[in-house]
């Protein structure tokens, strides 16, 4: 998602120094568009790179998982590949990591590659069972 598909806007109402957990929910190309593999051989290199950026800036992977069917609501649009939660220590850690250069140039194009669709949704916590230190 390069920073001009970010919704500025949007995150800009969060408190940019609140703890914030990312709701990624992703859809593959069946084949990357690199031609290297799958689109989830591409997501999987986007991963490798991505993972240690998160954690540079205290962040953390909570819990992945292959998304395997709507329970409840309309299929239509919401039938996703894979789901990830993904803890940041603050809106502004999420932000400097999607504007870097490293990101931009090393993570996202295989992301890109990799992903017909992948959507982040910014969440605030109510309740958790998950402890982050």
């Amino acid at each position: 998602m390069p920073v001009n598909m970010l919704n500025i806007e949007g995150l800009e109402q969060l408190d940019r120094h609140a703890p914030v957990v990312m709701l990624n929910l992703m859809r593959f190309h069946e084949r990357s568009r690199d031609g290297d593999g799958s689109g989830w051989d591409a997501y999987l290199r986007y991963s490798a790179i991505t993972v240690p950026m998160i954690k540079a800036r205290g962040g953390t992977l909570l819990w992945t998982g292959e998304a395997k069917a709507v329970a409840l609501g309309t299929r239509d649009g919401n039938e996703w590949d894979f789901v990830a939660l993904v803890y940041y220590p603050s809106v502004a850690a999420f932000l400097d990591m999607m504007a870097s250069e490293a990101y931009e140039n090393e993570a996202d194009p295989h992301r890109r590659n990799g992903c017909a669709e992948h959507v982040i949704i910014a969440t605030s916590e109510a309740y958790s069972k998950f402890r982050t230190k």
